[in-house]
């Protein structure tokens, strides 16, 4: 799977079926929560936000802590995938943490009446948006690709330890935010009718970060690989 045209020949083939079932497992979690999942005794509809803010906040941690790995892999062993991958990713990651902001400020306006305080949780998820702008950012200024790789996965690696930060922050300081309702290794504090809907459209923001990210590489590894015997045959076959 290192193999850039080895991957993309898998993803190639992966994307046609795996893409409309990402799509289909969000949109059936979306409307089970959104239409079909019982009211909050506290909160009202209101919290049905929930359905968006936490798949987007668990995928932009996720996606900062893959990001991390491979920029390890990228470099120890310069594994030009890995760095390929952390030029794709990136922009998925911002994406799903500004999801997670907008969304969480929209919750926050109802439930605390503001729209952003400088709360542990949400400072730390914010500053997790900038490093990945940062990293965006290292891209577009940077020509040399190697040298993209190697300045992002040092920054991915150093920065990591935002992850763990933002995890931990309702537990290691006074915070408005509320501890986690979701958890899959442990037993879920809101009721199976709610937690369900929640758990699919978790794996399917996962799904669609795949999906995404599959295609995101292609683009990548044929920008990249342009030179290459297999690029020019590949391109020719298309045209």
């Amino acid at each position: 799977m290192g193999s850039p045209p080895f991957f993309f020949k898998w993803a190639s083939r992966l994307l046609p079926w795996f893409s409309p079932i990402s799509f289909s497992i969000l949109i059936i979690g979306l409307i089970w929560g959104v239409g079909f999942a019982p009211s909050d005794y506290k909160q009202g509809d209101v919290y049905r936000i929930i359905f968006v803010h936490v798949p987007s906040a668990i995928l932009g941690q996720s996606i900062y802590l893959m990001m991390a790995i491979f920029g390890s892999i990228c470099l120890i062993w310069r594994a030009k995938l890995a760095g390929m991958f952390l030029r794709s990713a990136a922009p998925l990651g911002a994406s799903f943490t500004l999801i997670a902001l907008i969304s969480g400020a929209v919750w926050g306006k109802p439930t605390w009446g503001t729209w952003w305080v400088w709360d542990a949780r949400l400072t730390s998820t914010l500053i997790l948006f900038f490093l990945y702008v940062g990293i965006i950012g290292l891209y577009s200024s940077i020509d040399n690709k190697q040298k993209g790789d190697r300045a992002a996965s040092l920054i991915s690696v150093v920065g990591v330890i935002i992850v763990p930060i933002i995890k931990k922050s309702v537990d290691w300081w006074q915070t408005l935010h509320q501890p986690s309702t979701f958890s899959i290794t442990s037993s879920p504090s809101m009721t199976s009718d709610m937690y369900f809907p929640l758990l699919i459209c978790v794996i399917g923001f996962y799904f669609i970060f795949v999906s995404l990210l599959c295609n995101r590489l292609r683009v990548e590894i044929l920008t990249r690989e342009r030179n290459t015997t297999w690029v020019k045959e590949y391109l020719n076959n298309k045209v």
